[in-house]
């Protein structure tokens, strides 16, 4: 077995509560309270974790401001997330926001100069298709 099958298994079933709950969320705590309290979970887990493991992190300018900007980034689209499932129906927006990728493909290919094939072409073409009948 692949050793990533098991953690990438993890990920897709969190993911898949995570994308979930912010709707039962938003029938108690407006979006600007549920993204506080997302970012201080994500907090809690991330302390306990390094401190399982005897983590020591490691100093590097470019890393540090590269992880600083990956956290605000990934805490302003769970706002838009949270906000958008408190205005519409979460089974519409988490699929379409679930087709992020497109954009992560696009900047892999053009920043890092990784290869698309055309059957790779072809699946982005439909995913943006997909966008667009989703959001119709």
């Amino acid at each position: 077995m692949s050793q990533w099958l098991v953690p990438s298994s993890v990920a897709f079933l969190l993911w898949g509560v995570w994308a979930f709950l912010p709707k039962l969320t938003m029938q108690y705590i407006n979006p600007k309270s549920a993204v506080v309290y997302e970012a201080l979970g994500g907090l809690l887990v991330a302390l306990a974790v390094l401190a399982f493991v005897g983590f020591r992190p490691e100093t590097h300018a470019r890393g540090m401001a590269l992880a600083l900007i990956t956290g605000a980034l990934g805490l302003l689209g769970a706002f838009g997330y949270l906000y958008a499932v408190s205005k519409g129906p979460v089974a519409l927006i988490s699929t379409m926001t679930a087709l992020y990728p497109i954009i992560t493909i696009m900047l892999a290919y053009l920043v890092l100069g990784e290869p698309i094939t055309i059957k790779q072409g072809i699946g982005l073409i439909l995913a943006l298709v997909a966008i667009v009948l989703i959001t119709s």
